[in-house]
């Protein structure tokens, strides 16, 4: 395979290796992205992500995404932010608007610019994350005993749970105090319920004053600092019951992602948000370049 030329890259401290698929060939991406991803053997990341060229015309890149533990991803939020500074950024497009095609459909991918005669800079990303779907038998079967968040004997502190896809299952657990919870022990139990085929993301999260605190246990990669697509399900399980209203901010413990799961059409600052979408706004940060065999 040679040398691999790689950026890492984060969305609030969610990291990433990204590789420019268009000009590098990874033969083996699932073996590849537990090697690159062992942080004491590895470069250390969350997992590997792909820019690749678009075959439809409906969209101007690619996005395939790899755990850390080889399983592919269906979508990233977190990647998909930092997959809109790359291009741009590092001159692959001009666009301010672009649609990412990932496994779970095109994204659109909206980007807050800064530019002057030195540099291209861009300093948020809002991306249209899609409607939710809180159904899906593939992902999530209600219909199995002992409920993940309610089994037998009810575990202590644990309020409520919901079930929430964003192109990818996650189930939002809602806690009277999620800095107490064991989140690797808790998190590992229901990722594996049978009531998850395909296995699932699960979100803590404990609504404050200031916005609603999180942590999440990643489905393939484990306790990490931010889940974009888990920050939006929490922000719309958190307004589906009713704690909080459409638009929220989503405290991690690698930083604030701004969600707006839109109740009607509009327009703002020249851009238009449907009605029923779920809205993501944060930043995207290199950390740096490199090369390994």
């Amino acid at each position: 395979m040679g040398k691999i030329h790689f950026t890492k890259m984060h969305g609030c401290g969610n990291d990433y290796i990204y590789v420019n698929a268009i000009r590098n060939d990874i033969p083996e991406p699932s073996e590849t992205a537990i090697l690159l991803s062992d942080r004491h053997k590895g470069i250390g990341s969350d997992g590997l992500v792909l820019i690749g060229k678009s075959p439809i015309p409906e969209a101007d890149f690619t996005m395939r995404i790899f755990n850390a533990d080889g399983s592919e991803a269906m979508m990233c939020g977190n990647a998909s932010r930092c997959i809109g500074k790359y291009v741009y950024e590092r001159g692959l497009t001009e666009k301010t608007i672009l649609r990412l095609l990932t496994p779970s459909g095109i994204k659109v991918l909206m980007l807050n610019v800064e530019n002057d005669s030195d540099n291209r800079k861009v300093e948020s990303i809002t991306v249209d994350m899609g409607e939710p779907v809180f159904e899906d038998k593939e992902l999530f079967r209600p219909d199995l005993s002992h409920q993940p968040s309610t089994p037998s004997p009810c575990r202590e502190g644990i309020e409520e749970a919901v079930f929430v896809s964003m192109g990818n299952p996650h189930y939002v657990v809602f806690v009277d105090d999620v800095e107490a919870l064991d989140v690797a022990a808790e998190g590992n139990r229901l990722e594996h319920h049978p009531q998850f085929p395909q296995r699932s993301n699960i979100e803590f999260a404990e609504v404050r004053p200031e916005g609603i605190r999180m942590r999440v246990w990643e489905r393939g990669s484990g306790i990490t600092m931010a889940c974009g697509t888990g920050a939006c399900a929490t922000a719309v399980a958190a307004c589906l019951t009713r704690r909080v209203g459409r638009k929220s901010k989503i405290i991690m413990d690698g930083g604030t992602l701004s969600i707006e799961w839109c109740e009607q059409d509009h327009f703002a600052e020249g851009r238009f948000f449907q009605k029923n979408h779920v809205y993501m706004t944060g930043p995207a940060t290199f950390v740096f370049d490199g090369e390994i065999e």
